[in-house]
């Protein structure tokens, strides 16, 4: 098989599974795994996928170079918000608290609340984004409070010591948090360290801790890792997991939850 048509079928294999690995490739097309890296190499300078410790991923959107909370929700926009109205269930009784992480997955699900009337109303809602809060005050939910710090001009959302004290000094009844990256051996990961020191203490701040997260997360594998697995109570995603992530979900117990 000539190097072109083997690189034709890893980016196949890649779009049907989602990850490949150097081992599977190599059997499956009966060549060495030096073959295979340097097949990958050449794909990753593509642009076409992005390789990771034994395997590859297929490439992120942008790169990984931290985008706008706006880019954000333009992408994958149907899936992110089946998630945000799968994830109104788990909301808890009235004169509960909850807590509501900066990003695209949890601003679906803050849409999702201020369509319905009845949604989130007589909930403490807590957040650290400055546009999820501007959404929640313009649907007149008026138990919201802000969690103070620095805003970041790229996603809006406030961290800093001010933050992580508002948190430390809280516990809520449920955490709806969100993660750039899912993976199996590092659990929820990001990109800036200060945005993942605040969705630490969230995770420990709540009783109950609902992740929202598409299928394009799995598998990516970002700088700073916030919280393992077994901080998270439920998964709510577009996609069914698999391989490797969908057995360390399930020695968690995490419940998955699709739309």
């Amino acid at each position: 098989m000539y190097g072109s048509e083997r690189r034709r079928h890893i980016t196949e294999t890649l779009a049907a599974s989602g990850r490949v690995t150097v081992a599977d490739l190599a059997s499956g097309l009966d060549v060495s795994a030096e073959t295979i890296r340097r097949d990958l190499s050449a794909l990753e300078s593509e642009g076409i996928l992005e390789r990771t410790h034994g395997g590859a991923v297929p490439a992120i959107p942008g790169g990984r170079t931290e985008r706008t909370l706006a880019a954000r929700r333009a992408e994958n926009v149907d899936a992110k918000a089946a998630i945000g109205r799968t994830a109104l269930q788990f909301l808890p009784a009235p004169g509960s608290a909850v807590l509501l992480d900066s990003g695209s997955t949890t601003a679906s699900l803050v849409d999702a609340m201020c369509t319905g009337p009845a949604e989130g109303h007589g909930l403490s809602l807590i957040t650290n984004s400055v546009p999820l809060a501007e959404t929640l005050h313009r649907a007149g939910r008026d138990r919201l409070h802000m969690l103070g710090g620095s805003a970041r001009g790229l996603t809006g959302a406030c961290v800093g010591a001010e933050t992580l004290r508002a948190l430390r000094a809280i516990r809520v009844d449920v955490a709806f948090i969100g993660a750039n990256g899912l993976e199996a051996e590092r659990g929820l990961t990001t990109q800036d360290p200060e945005e993942a020191a605040v969705k630490a203490e969230m995770c420990r701040a709540a009783r109950r801790v609902v992740l929202l997260a598409d299928s394009s997360k799995f598998g990516r594998d970002f700088l700073v890792s916030f919280a393992g697995l077994d901080k998270v109570d439920v998964l709510i995603t577009d996609t069914r997991p698999t391989g490797a992530l969908a057995t360390a979900l399930d020695e968690q117990g995490i419940e998955v939850l699709l739309p």
